[in-house]
């Protein structure tokens, strides 16, 4: 119940009298229930007064039971319409003037329907208030946040070991999914990608059948759900003796990540963060090839608040969990990312993957 009571806290800083949750991130963050409803709703409400309300698929009902809630709850069936079924129950609330809303998450639909229950109320914007009290982890967190870098770590392992000139992409992808599975991952964090050749210089390519041959870099990115906490690793090998341009890529990727390693300190603004690693490809005369920001906040989400682009000012706090991966993406020859979750602590800033970073030649 701590979540909530800072939850209703913030909430009445705001001056607003209740929110409406119906992400699967916020769900699992207020109710430890980790559940995919599809089109069905699944929400949260909880008021300033402590009141708190789960309307769920009856067929969710297990999940419910296995995560522990105890709060009240409206169960509804595919006949039913749970948003009849919310509006008698709160028929007899009051006072609900501002209604906080997931604005990123609800769709326009459920905004209708959600103005039809609390016609009175004002529907605000309340992303920013779940945003930061998610963005601190607390030691929980950041244990599952760990294991599940352990798995990212153990998946760039073993797709070491199956790279070889004739593996294609999608081939590579499943020997990776296939070994996660035997050791308990149920879910990706996101599609794995699996990029060789030239088409390793688009960041974000579709893998296909495309054979991996001698030359080539070989880009992985991916990342594994544990105990609903999200990894993300990126690693770029090499399949057997590549360019001396290629090789200074993959250098000055790596001493950009390591720049903004160093200066990932308690205090320090995130944009700092990327302007120290985007600098440093400057320098090398490859800035325009790296077109996207240093990272992203790592939690429930694999893409979480905060955005570390060069412009934000916001401080470096701990408890604060995030991916650093610069990239020289260069048509016609390949791409390089270097990507780890990073988690600060008490001490600094620790590295969650920790599988090896200097260039790999297969």
């Amino acid at each position: 119940m701590k979540r909530i009571e800072q939850l209703t806290k913030e909430l009445k800083k705001k001056q607003m009298d209740a929110v409406f949750m119906t992400s699967k991130a916020n769900l699992y963050y207020y109710t430890n229930i980790y559940a995919e409803a599809h089109e069905r709703l699944l929400a949260l409400y909880v008021d300033i007064h402590g009141n708190i309300l789960l309307i769920c698929p009856s067929l969710e009902k297990e999940d419910v039971k296995n995560a522990g809630f105890t709060e009240d709850v409206i169960y509804y069936g595919d006949h039913e319409n749970p948003w009849e079924l919310l509006k008698q129950k709160l028929s007899g609330a009051s006072g609900i003037n501002r209604l906080a809303i997931e604005k990123e998450v609800l769709n326009v639909n459920r905004f209708e329907q959600l103005k039809k229950v609390f016609h009175t109320a004002e529907l605000v914007d309340g992303q920013a208030i779940l945003n930061n009290i998610r963005l601190i982890k607390d030691d929980q967190e950041y244990r599952y946040l760990k294991e599940a870098a352990e798995y990212a770590d153990f998946a760039i392992e073993t797709a070491t070991k199956h790279i070889a000139v004739g593996q294609t992409e999608l081939s590579l992808i499943a020997e990776i999914e296939y070994a996660l599975k035997k050791e308990g991952i149920r879910e990706m964090s996101f599609g794995t990608t699996v990029l060789t050749g030239e088409k390793s210089a688009a960041p974000h390519g579709n893998p296909d059948l495309t054979k991996m041959k001698s030359g080539d870099f070989v880009l992985m990115d991916l990342g594994v759900v544990h105990k609903g906490y999200c990894s993300d690793i990126t690693r770029t090998v090499a399949i057997g003796e590549v360019s001396d341009q290629q090789k200074e890529i993959y250098q000055t990727v790596l001493n950009a990540q390591k720049k903004a390693l160093e200066v990932s300190q308690i205090g320090v603004p995130l944009g700092k963060i990327d302007r120290a690693a985007r600098e440093v490809i400057e320098a090398a005369g490859y800035g325009e090839y790296f077109m996207h920001r240093i990272g992203h906040g790592l939690g429930i989400e694999v893409h979480e608040f905060p955005s570390l682009a060069s412009n934000n000012e916001s401080l470096l706090q701990q408890g604060m969990c995030y991916t650093i991966e610069p990239g020289i993406y260069l048509p016609g020859v390949g791409g390089v990312r270097i990507e780890d979750d990073v988690f600060v602590t008490e001490r600094g800033a620790e590295t969650l993957t920790t599988f090896t970073k200097e260039l790999i030649q297969l």
